[in-house]
């Protein structure tokens, strides 16, 4: 590796602000939208606060981390990936509100945040000539992305709740449908020329009904098809997994940095 490689590598590192896409990130991302999906479940239902409430405590939350990602110096991952559970947590209590309390229905609120999504990413191209997820270093840039984060997974929770409620698939078929989804983009990036952030973008949103779906899977009852796990328990369960493939990921990234340095 030349000298400028491992230079850019080394500023990269210092002054990046978000995950690197790896198998790691998208495995994180995955256990992180079921977490999200039994957390928001948790707050509104379980504890009986309801959708506004519940959607009132999730975006104070999202706002608190955001703020210190935002103005943290480099990446920390922990505290990146905090971010991703509030913005998964706040996807559904949106997706919720939008349906339950709003009374506009999974297909209506898709295409609203399939708009406001199109409408960020528009002015991210416009603003920077630049879409790229990884590494992020602006921090004009790095709010864009958090918003893009944002409605891209409430657009995954509102997607798959159409799957199940609208669809009438069991949550076993809305989260097999989009694996196979997730599997074409996988052969879309490995086999084809299309732009990598477009399958980003697309593998963003797909993950999320998945993690979600398997999130209702868990806590659902037997007669809906769930496993009827308390949204509680499931949710510690699946902190517990992101805490453990959390390390893992961090041990790799420091493995490979010592290679870097070699």
């Amino acid at each position: 590796m030349s000298r400028a490689t491992i230079n850019q590598v080394k500023t990269h590192n210092l002054a990046n602000k978000v995950a690197q896409v790896t198998i790691f990130f998208w495995i994180m991302k995955i256990i992180a939208t079921t977490l999200g999906e039994t957390a928001g479940d948790y707050l509104s239902m379980s504890l009986g606060l309801g959708y506004y409430i519940g959607f009132a405590i999730t975006v104070a939350f999202l706002a608190i981390i955001l703020f210190f990602q935002i103005q943290a110096k480099r990446y920390r991952p922990a505290l990146y990936w905090l971010a991703i559970i509030a913005t998964t947590t706040a996807g559904t209590e949106v997706s919720d509100l939008m349906d339950r309390s709003l009374g506009l229905g999974y297909a209506l609120g898709s295409l609203i945040l399939v708009t406001c999504l199109l409408s960020v990413l528009t002015v991210w191209y416009y603003r920077d000539r630049d879409l790229s997820v990884y590494p992020i270093i602006k921090k004009d840039a790095e709010t864009t992305y958090w918003l893009a984060v944002v409605f891209s997974n409430s657009l995954g929770t509102a997607f798959g709740d159409f799957l199940t409620d609208n669809m009438g698939l069991s949550y076993i078929q809305g989260a097999l449908l989009t694996a196979t989804v997730i599997g074409v983009v996988i052969a879309l990036h490995y086999l084809t020329k299309l732009n990598d952030i477009f399958l980003f973008w697309l593998a963003f949103i797909f993950t999320r009904p998945f993690g979600a779906t398997f999130g209702d899977f868990l806590t659902k009852s037997v007669d809906q098809g769930g496993l009827s796990l308390s949204r509680g328990y499931a949710s510690a369960i699946a902190f517990i997994l992101l805490a453990v493939v959390l390390f893992f990921s961090a041990q790799n990234e420091r493995q490979n940095k010592r290679k870097v340095h070699e």
